[in-house]
Parts: structure tokens; sequence; C-alpha cells
């Protein structure tokens, strides 16, 4: 064998012209499209005038062969490699259609006390009065959730989202903008709770309603580092550990008939438990009256005695809800000439009093104001006088 030998494969189709050699093993083959095809020597033999070329190509045993196409074996190859394989056998298809396992549910410690959240994200929290929002529904708990969110349209409502929720994940609601804030001032959530292919302690059905505060979108801080996102959110509660967290949305009515009843007790009577779960309900006080001095009304303005928790308030909120408290306790008596009222307020740090006092300055200019009698109510008190 020697430069210039036509020669052909004989372990596959085609052939060409000797060019050269490398090595002993090896000889250099350049087919009639003109590339250089490295072949053993013991895969090639010598040949006269037959046609070597890669187009006598058969199909199958008892097929007839199909017309030359003129392409070079290099070019067939590169053709079945750019091909999928054909599936052999139909007996090897697989109808995933039919595949129904799912892996179950992994439960975890503490799970099964009920807490969920209504989840509101800033898409870029670098600019905060300009970005858009997501809001999520967030339940952390080992139990399904079916939900449903709600919007106000005054006596009217929406519905924004419904669906379920698996175990401890949280679930996209929608993306919103600035200018659909005034539409989600009042909010209300709907839920179910139960789980699958086991028993569980059954939990009440929940409907909570919020004020969401547009305000609040525009400030920085209102957005809190959280255990369900990597970035800050604000998060209103729904129930947590089983417990309907107070809603923001405070029914004024139903709190000033809270405020003004000194209920008589009644042993032979049976505490009823309290209806509409979820609902607003002022913490009931007692309005208490000195010996001696009845015609003074005291109202303590402290949080604990007004909030049943303050779960998902900020200090600002606090201060607005003890505020308002105030004002309306003087509206109740703005007719009642000469009524004393002596408002307990804590000493602290002196927040909440700078505020009574500077609506008495501008508010309520007529009435009259002095610290409270220190040996009943100590340093932090205050007395108004209606005038």
């Amino acid at each position: 064998m020697k430069k210039g030998d036509k020669v052909r494969f004989l372990s596959e189709i085609g052939g060409g012209t000797v060019t050269g050699f490398k090595g002993s093993n090896i000889v250099l083959v350049e087919d009639e499209d003109g590339f250089e095809i490295p072949m053993a020597i013991t895969d090639v033999v010598v040949i006269g005038a037959e046609d070597y070329s890669t187009t006598h190509v058969v199909t199958s045993k008892g097929a007839s062969p199909q017309k030359p196409d003129g392409r070079s074996i290099k070019a067939m190859m590169k053709q079945g490699q750019d091909e999928a394989d054909p599936i052999d056998s139909a007996d090897d298809e697989v109808d995933y259609s039919k595949v129904t396992f799912k892996k179950p549910v992994e439960e975890r410690k503490g799970g099964n006390q009920l807490s969920a959240y209504l989840a509101f994200v800033p898409i870029d929290i670098k600019e905060v009065t300009h970005t858009r929002f997501e809001s999520y529904f967030v339940n952390d708990s080992n139990y399904y959730i079916q939900y449903t969110y709600l919007a106000a349209e005054g006596a009217n409502w929406t519905l924004r989202s419904q669906g379920e929720v698996e175990p401890n994940t949280k679930v996209f609601i929608e993306e919103f903008g600035r200018e659909e804030l005034n539409n989600l001032g009042h909010v209300a959530i709907q839920m179910m709770a139960y789980k699958r292919e086991k028993p569980f302690v059954l939990k009440p059905v929940i409907d909570v309603q919020f004020r969401i505060d547009a305000v609040k979108f525009y400030k920085l801080h209102t957005f809190q580092e959280n255990d369900f996102f990597e970035q800050p959110a604000l998060l209103y509660t729904i129930v947590e550990n089983d417990k309907v967290t107070r809603p923001l949305v405070i029914d004024a009515k139903r709190l000033k008939e809270e405020m003004y009843h000194v209920e008589q007790p009644d042993k032979t009577r049976v505490a009823k438990p309290l209806a509409n779960v979820g609902q607003p309900v002022a913490k009931p006080r007692t309005i208490a009256k000195r010996k001696g001095d009845e015609d003074v009304v005291v109202v303590d303005l402290h949080v604990d005695a007004l909030l049943d928790t303050t779960a998902g308030m900020s200090a600002g909120d606090i201060l607005n809800h003890q505020v308002s408290v105030f004002r309306r306790t003087l509206a109740e008596y703005a007719s009642k000439k000469g009524q004393r009222i002596i408002f307990i307020h804590g000493k602290g740090e002196g927040v909440l009093r700078r505020a009574l006092v500077n609506d008495l300055c501008y508010r309520y200019k007529s009435y009259t104001y002095q610290d409270a009698s220190f040996q009943e109510y100590g340093y932090g008190a205050t007395q108004v006088t209606i005038k």
C-alpha cells in the first residue's frame, strides 16, 4: 500500500485515495469530498476500478437500494449524531400521565398549632417610595389551608384570590402598585384548616378583617426581617399558635360600648364564649369611681388595659390607638360641664402624656387639666375637667 492507491473500507461503507501514513498502523484516506480520514491499515483494502463512493447505501435486507444522495460518510455520520435515536419498541414507552406517586408531606415539630400570615413584600426595598409590591399567604403549620382573600368596596366585597396552601409553605397572591393601595384599605381573610390521609385536631373556621394603612408602604422601617422571606416584609398575623390575633380594624361603636359599660356581677350566670371569632373586640375595661368622689371618671390608657395583644402593631400604632381612646372619651362627656376625668397614662418616657397635653392645648383649649392626685394614682395620671 502506497500513496495514490485506491482503497475502500472494510468495517464501513466508503473509501478514497491514500494520502499518507501516520505511524506504522494508521493510513490517511482522502474521500471524494476532500476530507482526510485516519483509518487502521487492517480496515482498508487496495482496490482497482471499484466504485468506492459512499453513495452505495443499502437500507435493509430485501429493500430496494435508495437513490444515492452524493454525501460522504463523514457527513452521514454527522447527521446520525444530530438525530435522536428512535425508541426501539412501543413496549419501552412510559405513560407518565399514569404516575400518581407524591412525596408525603413532612411535618415539623410544633407545627400542629395553626399559624398563618398575610405578607406584603417590596420588590425593590432600596426604592421603597417607587417600588411595586407582592402579597403572599404564609402557612406556618402542618395543616393544609383553604383560603379566600377579599377586599371591601364600600359595603360589598371583591374576591382577589383563593386556593389551597400546603403545610409549611407560602403561596404568591398578586403583584400590585401604589395605585392599588386605596383598594386594599379594608381586606379580609377567611380560612379552613385540615390534614389529608391522617386524623387531626379540628380547627375552627377563621374570618379576620384588617385595615391596611397605605402610609406604611412609604416607610422603610415598616418592612422588617422575618423567617419567611429573604428580604424585609410587612406581616399581618391572621392566627398564631392557634390564637386568632386581633385585627387592626376597630369597630368604633362596639369599642365605645365596651369602654363605658360597667357590668354588674351575676354569680348565677354562666359566661358565654365570644361570638364572631376573629372580629375586632376591645378589651373590657372597668371605669372606676372613687369613694366620696363619684363624679370622677377614671380611664386607664395603658396598652394592656386596652388591647388583648399588640402583635403586628408598631409603637406608633399603639400610641395612635391610646390617643383615639382619649379623644373618644372626651367626646362622650363633652356635654357634661364640670365633669372630671382621670386619664391614667403611666410615667414611662412621657410620650403618651405629651401627646395628651398637645391635644388639650390645641384641640380642647377650653378644658382645664392638671396632674391627678399622687396619693390615688401616682405620678402617671392627668385630670381633665370639661368646660
